[in-house]
């Protein structure tokens, strides 16, 4: 289960590792529109306009799960990369901890703000019911939804891309089957839609955690490691709270967005629905790498190899970049027959396509910037992340939706531009701080606090 990625090719590793991370947001992506089209066959609008926003709030919860986890992800990384098993026993016991007292607040109070989410998501009056059966029995299975992700963020931090793969794999076709036979067979609606998404989850955490006992770590678990210490909750906190707001924060935008397309109508409203659907696909690549180079790179680091995180971080860069550029140019040819496979309206293609012309630079610019964020991750300074995000949110990507919708109502081309100039900011920045960093030696003296005691104590034991 565990895996030493600091020595052999970097190249290789970040394949080899990346691959199976790329599946795994595929399947999770393919899972989140398993219900939407399953309900489709079976009821009407109001029961798929109820999953629909039902899930788009679980997106956001999970992916803001997804980055507090991070924390643990670089954590263990670190302590396995210094091969000090004592270390990352404590990372996993303290991430277990804090993650069930996650779990126990979230769940009280999500259950709590059904309600005042409906009014948020200014849901539709045929589908509030329907949203709220929904939400409400999702809130109820977000341990399983947090256990899952946890358990993924252990595995990753240990090398281990694959098995987490597996798990979403299984859930997936757990989810689908279970989909058919509560909307389908049972007729239950969206609250079959949120009984086979917490039901599977359910499963799936089952089965990772038998696979856990019956593979090992390699790392013995005890009550000790279960305490609470400051300085490994810290770490784990200080990494992924920056992180998780930050998704969120993107989140918000893209619904932000959202609202700003559907106030210039409803043919721009769609259009602009479709095109976010499908670079959420093409994301998949900028996305696996982010997650690729903080794990990759945190095991480097705590093994000090600074030249091999480094040489991890330029990889990446020209795998993303690569794909970033190649995507860009192919799109220009057929953005129209890609934007309508999705619809056969003209209105609705010639506006999409407008707009993924726009759009689609986003995922050259992501990329370079989705990889450096991943690598400060590694070096426990996801503040920067945070930082280069919410500038280009607040500074450029929500400000240049609203004000090229208004200066160019013809066209969705210049509201596509604009939400890529926002990751370009990103990009800048990030560059900025990364030759900032290497200039001052910023990283390379970068220790974790364990690490910091430990030389500490060697140090006094040397001069006695």
């Amino acid at each position: 289960m565990e895996k030493n990625l600091t020595s052999g090719s970097v190249l290789k590793n970040i394949v080899y590792f990346s691959l199976p991370y790329l599946l795994s947001y595929f399947l999770q992506t393919l899972y989140g529109m398993a219900d939407l089209f399953i309900i489709g066959q079976f009821e009407g609008v109001a029961g798929t306009t109820a999953v629909s926003i039902g899930s788009q709030v679980m997106h956001m919860l999970t992916v803001m799960i997804v980055g507090l986890a991070m924390g643990t992800t670089v954590s263990i990384g670190q302590a396995i990369g210094a091969n000090d098993k004592r270390r990352a026993a404590n990372a996993i016991g303290n991430t277990v901890t804090l993650f069930a007292v996650v779990a126990a607040g979230m769940f009280a109070i999500l259950l709590l703000l059904v309600n005042p989410i409906l009014q948020v998501m200014s849901t539709p009056q045929e589908a509030v019911a329907g949203t709220r059966i929904y939400l409400t029995i999702c809130f109820v299975g977000i341990p399983f939804i947090i256990a899952y992700n946890v358990i993924s963020s252990i595995f990753r931090g240990l090398g281990d891309s694959k098995s987490p793969m597996y798990f979403i794999a299984i859930a997936c076709v757990i989810n689908i089957a279970l989909d058919y036979l509560f909307m389908g067979a049972f007729h239950m609606g969206a609250a079959g839609a949120a009984l086979g998404t917490t039901l599977s989850q359910a499963v799936s955490v089952v089965i990772s955690l038998f696979m856990i006992r019956k593979k090992k770590m390699g790392i013995a678990l005890k009550k000790q490691n279960l305490r609470p210490k400051r300085r490994v909750m810290g770490q784990i906190l200080n990494i992924g709270v920056p992180v998780a707001l930050q998704d969120g924060f993107i989140q918000i935008a893209f619904l932000v967005i959202t609202i700003i397309a559907n106030r210039r109508g409803l043919n721009q409203a769609a259009a602009v629905g479709i095109v976010e659907k499908i670079i959420s696909f093409l994301f998949l690549v900028p996305s696996s790498m982010l997650s690729s180079v903080s794990a990759l790179a945190a095991q480097n680091i705590g093994a000090g190899k600074h030249d091999r995180a480094r040489e991890t971080l330029h990889y990446a860069l020209l795998i993303a970049g690569g794909f970033g550029i190649f995507i860009a140019i192919l799109i220009q040819f057929i953005a129209s027959p890609v934007v309508g496979v999705f619809t056969s309206d003209q209105t609705v293609i010639a506006f999409g396509s407008q707009y993924i012309c726009g759009y689609i630079f986003d995922c050259f610019f992501a990329g370079i910037h989705f990889c450096f964020s991943g690598y400060f991750c590694a070096y426990g300074k996801s503040g920067i992340s945070f930082f280069h995000n919410i500038v280009a949110i607040l500074c450029v990507r929500i400000p240049g939706a609203y004000l090229t919708s208004k200066w160019f109502p013809q066209t969705l081309f210049p509201m596509g531009i604009a939400t890529a100039c926002g990751s370009l900011l990103s990009a800048l920045i990030c560059v900025a701080a990364f030759v900032w960093l290497k200039q001052h030696k910023r990283l390379q003296n970068v220790q974790t606090a364990d690490s910091t005691v430990r030389v500490s104590k060697k140090h006094r034991s040397d001069v006695r």
